[in-house]
């Protein structure tokens, strides 16, 4: 297995890959890192743990909502932007933003995940 440093929010990791995996250890750091940073410089949540919490939870809300509907998906992006992939995207922005306010007012007394 081979060792890969990279970085994710200024902060370096070494991780395990398997042989031949090393692009797709990338792509998947490079999404981790860009929405944690979109997360952090929201600035309405600081601890580095519930941006890890909210990040995740946005990957796997775009994973099972891609799964969801792959046609509709594969549709969405042979439109431009302005139609309504440019709605359904803006739609899609204001149900993340709604559900990381009611996580963060379920974490707010929590100052701590465990």
């Amino acid at each position: 297995m081979k060792q890969l440093e990279v970085q994710i929010m200024g902060q370096s990791y070494l991780l395990g890959c398997p042989a031949g995996g090393e692009q797709r250890l990338l792509e998947a750091v490079e999404k981790v890192d860009t929405a944690m940073c979109k997360i952090r410089d929201a600035g309405k949540v600081k601890a580095r743990d519930r941006i890890a919490v909210l990040a995740a939870l946005n990957l796997a809300f775009d994973v099972a909502d891609r799964s969801a509907s792959p046609a509709m998906n594969a549709a969405s992006f042979a439109q431009p932007e302005g139609t309504v992939t440019g709605m359904r995207n803006l739609a899609e922005d204001v149900r993340l933003a709604q559900l990381m306010v009611r996580l963060d007012q379920a974490l707010a007394d929590d100052g701590r995940l465990l």
